[in-house]
């Protein structure tokens, strides 16, 4: 059996039928990993003794999928959601002591009593600060398309273990794109939801305005599953949005007839490449084809997201990286002879170059005198972005463009041109800024790599089940979710 060739609920059907067993899925997780993770290496930290006594509880309780929807579903997690009792280092040096944390993210809880398992914790860029993965200071993640190549980022392992096979669904976090641009780069689905759908609680704060956690699958009526069980209010996060959480998966009804869709000019310029545009063009063919109807609408304050992101995301970022010190947070360098020392030693020992370059970024930005030029400037294009959508969502349903402007790239390729690897995230960062909801699904193949890349679709606030619509209508019509990269592929 692979994981390849079931979706949750198919998995949940040999469960109650008794075809196969908790225990069986578990072991059979834990086989696809060591068989591929030596290539692909999404995993920092797996959980396999706790997670063979919780299926091994599971399968003495007996099935019951409609009391608990993810009743024996292995999950792999982010290592920036902190896991009580399993190690949490968010890719970093500062944190890789912490090794029994003392209590569970609310989306992991809210996973725990939907009886899903936890198979262990998943490689990113150190402190979600990166679009490829290299930034990790634990390893480098590879693209199970091709392990030649970055398989994005920060969730890159997020994206690569349910690429390869690993895990039927993952979870990660996006602040600029972080869940949808590896999505696509590793032709898998990955939801970024309305800011305020799901808590942040126990997710390590990197820019708190725009992390969000959402999920990464196979398939979007698997998406839609998981995001039914984290969605929701947490008296832990005051953020957290009091609103019911739909059904999700009543929204999959291949129906988008007389559904008006816009279609931003500033995502079809120089820079994205050809092959991703046609892409695109083909995939709103095929919406046209089921009923939908699309025109070509205009973000006139896009170009200036990138900048004004950096800017809030380094600024908030600056703050709350500020508790990891050695003393409150964090590996206390063992090469300082006084306080002040121990401070900065260990600081500039446990942080990478990434995030020493945001923080300082960010220090300058809320320093006296800048905060003015920068960091309030910053917010005001933020809120004229976050106009521009809701004006061309008074007339259309939803946005639609490509998720990233290339396919995956090389790994080193760009790693020390931190400006190039910025743009990478031009489409993604203005979703973040404006906090509405947006899927990566994938979308077609680059003919000259082979890499798979995403059609991006972007709905109004809180308004996920249009979202998941039209993705679920494309994915079905399209096909491209039932390809699979060698590595890690059916056996």
């Amino acid at each position: 059996m692979s994981l390849f060739d079931h979706t949750i609920k198919e998995l949940q059907d040999k469960l109650n039928n008794k075809e196969i067993t908790v225990t069986d899925l578990v072991k059979e997780t834990y086989k696809q990993i060591r068989e591929t993770d030596d290539k692909v290496q999404a995993f920092l930290t797996l959980n396999e003794e706790d997670a063979l006594a919780n299926a091994k509880a599971l399968d003495e309780q007996g099935i019951d999928a409609d009391q608990f929807p993810m009743f024996g579903m292995p999950i792999g997690i982010k290592d920036n959601i902190v896991t009580k009792g399993l190690r949490t280092t968010c890719a970093s040096q500062i944190l890789s002591n912490l090794d029994d944390p003392l209590y569970d993210a609310t989306v992991v809880t809210k996973l725990k009593d939907a009886k899903a398992i936890n198979i262990g914790k998943l490689n990113m860029d150190e402190f979600a600060m990166g679009s490829s993965n290299e930034n990790s200071s634990m390893q480098k993640t590879r693209n199970p398309w091709n392990t030649d190549y970055v398989p994005g980022g920060s969730s890159g392992g997020s994206a690569a273990s349910v690429a390869a096979g690993q895990v039927p669904f993952a979870l990660g976090s996006d602040t600029g794109g972080s869940v949808r641009q590896p999505a696509s780069y590793c032709g898998v689905v990955g939801m970024k939801p309305t800011y305020g759908r799901v808590s942040r609680f126990g997710l390590v704060a990197f820019a708190s305005s725009l992390d969000q956690i959402g999920p990464i699958t196979k398939t979007v009526e698997d998406n839609a599953r998981i995001l039914e069980v984290i969605a929701g209010q947490d008296k832990m996060d005051s953020t957290s949005a009091n609103l019911d959480v739909p059904k999700y998966t009543e929204a999959l009804t291949n129906d988008v007839k007389g559904l008006k869709i816009g279609v931003p000019k500033e995502y079809f310029v120089e820079g994205v490449d050809e092959a991703v545009q046609d892409s695109i063009r083909e995939a709103l063919k095929v919406l046209e084809a089921q009923g939908a109807e699309w025109e070509e609408v205009s973000l006139p304050h896009s170009n200036y997201a990138v900048a004004s992101y950096y800017m809030i995301a380094s600024s908030e970022a600056s703050a709350n990286l500020a508790r990891f010190d050695g003393v409150r947070y964090g590996k206390r360098s063992e090469n300082a002879n006084d306080m002040m020392e121990m401070f900065k030693m260990s600081r500039s020992e446990g942080f990478g170059d990434e995030v020493k370059r945001r923080i300082m970024l960010g220090t300058f930005a809320l320093s006296s005198g800048y905060y003015d030029a920068y960091y309030k400037k910053a917010q005001q294009v933020r809120t004229l972005i976050k106009q521009d959508f809701e004006k061309i969502f008074e007339k259309y349903d939803v946005v639609i463009g490509p998720t990233a402007p290339t396919t995956a790239f090389k790994i080193g390729e760009k790693i020390d041109d931190p400006l190039t690897m910025y743009a990478n995230d031009l489409m993604t960062i203005p979703v973040n800024l404006a906090g509405v909801p947006a899927i990566s699904v994938p979308c077609g193949f680059h003919p000259s790599n082979k890499m798979p890349f995403g059609l991006q679709i972007i709905g109004k606030h809180f308004d996920e089940s249009t979202v998941y619509r039209v993705a679920h209508t494309y994915e079905q019509a399209a096909g491209y979710y039932k390809e699979k990269p060698q590595l890690g592929g059916a056996k």
